[in-house]
This record gives C-alpha cells, sequence and structure tokens, in this order.
C-alpha cells in the first residue's frame, strides 16, 4: 500500500492491467449488477439540475422512470444510486446497436453540460472507502469486465494510466503526479529485484 495525502493507495493500480473493450462487454457494466451506479449526495444534487439538459439524451422508459421515481434511490445498503429500467440497465444509458452507452458521457461530449458521468462510474474499475483518516483506493474486479482485464493486458495498460483523465478529476493533478512518480519507482524496484 502506498500513502499519498490522505489516501491509502493499492499497489494494484500499477499491477493490474485494464482497458475497456466494449466491442466484447457490449456495456454490460451499465446494466448488471444489483444496484444502480454509486452517487455522492452532491452528484444527486448535480444530476437533478442538469435533468432538463439531460432529456433529451434520454430513452423514453428511462424518463418515466425518472418521472416517478427521481434520478436515484437508496438501495438495501443504504447508498444513494442512481435509477434502474426494469431492475437494469441504469436510466443515464441508451443503446447503440446492441452496445450499452452512456448518455452522461455522450451529453458531456457534445458540450451540453459539464458532468461526464458519476465519479464511482468514471473510476471503474478503481472504488473508494472513505474511513476517517483517510481513503482507501482499490481495484474492484468484476466478471463482466474480464475482457477489459483480458484487453489490459494484452496492451500492457495498467489502471492507474487507463484512469489518468478521471483519477485527476477526481483527485487533482498534483496527486496524480504523486503517483505516477511511484509507479515508477515501484516499477524500477521491481526490475531491480527480478534482475
Amino acid at each position: 500500500m502506498l500513502e499519498i495525502g490522505n489516501t491509502v493507495v493499492s499497489f494494484d493500480l500499477f499491477e493490474h492491467k485494464f482497458c475497456c473493450d466494449l466491442s466484447q462487454c457490449k456495456g454490460r457494466c451499465c446494466v448488471e449488477g444489483d444496484a444502480g451506479a454509486p452517487l455522492t449526495k452532491s452528484e444527486v444534487e448535480t444530476l437533478n439540475e442538469l435533468l432538463p439538459k439531460i432529456r433529451p439524451f434520454l430513452s423514453p422508459k428511462a424518463i418515466e422512470v425518472i418521472d416517478i421515481q427521481g434520478v436515484s434511490y437508496t438501495d438495501s445498503d443504504g447508498d444513494e444510486v442512481t435509477s434502474l429500467i426494469g431492475n437494469k440497465e441504469c436510466v443515464f444509458t441508451y443503446f447503440d446497436n446492441d452496445i450499452c452507452l452512456c448518455a452522461l458521457e455522450r451529453a458531456y461530449n457534445n458540450g451540453v453540460i459539464n458532468f461526464p458521468k458519476p465519479i464511482s462510474c468514471h473510476l471503474y474499475p478503481v472504488r473508494l472507502e472513505e474511513y476517517k483518516t483517510f481513503t482507501a483506493v482499490n481495484i474492484h474486479r468484476w466478471e463482466c469486465c474480464r475482457s477489459a482485464e483480458v484487453c489490459g493486458k494484452q496492451q500492457s495498460i495498467p489502471v492507474y494510466i487507463f484512469l489518468k483523465k478521471p483519477l485527476i478529476r477526481h483527485f487533482g493533478e498534483e496527486w496524480y503526479k504523486a503517483l505516477e512518480n511511484a509507479a515508477e519507482s515501484y516499477f524500477a524496484e521491481f526490475k531491480s529485484v527480478s534482475n
């Protein structure tokens, strides 16, 4: 484990390889699971504020669910999560042929909103766990993302490089630079031990 500021980072971010391969997984992470995507309180507020701008990017079924239930609900663990359509896909998804994609990301890429997606989605496979004095930064492994692990290994892309933009979005440039420096030291030490 590595300490950067008030975070404790797993070395899995250096060792674990990951690169989304939508042609293989079809965006299953937005459909499978036992609840919606985790949201912070401020993200729920942001989604409600942006909803008028997001609505044109949503499916009629998603709009129906949001009009009845709202953008989020409290799951069985007591966490706020995105609402679901028929207990399956997130309400902020759309399908392009058979691939499930993020309507929030589409609106963001079109310059309509300034919110790319919930940080829990943006950071995946990294998961954050808040403790009293620090935030744990770990890797989560999920069967539906197995193709991303295969693709990451083939292209030799560690998680911390694949997630550069979202890690900077959440923790800042200075934090990420410290992470990069730690990765360089880690791999240099690993090479010296293996030689």
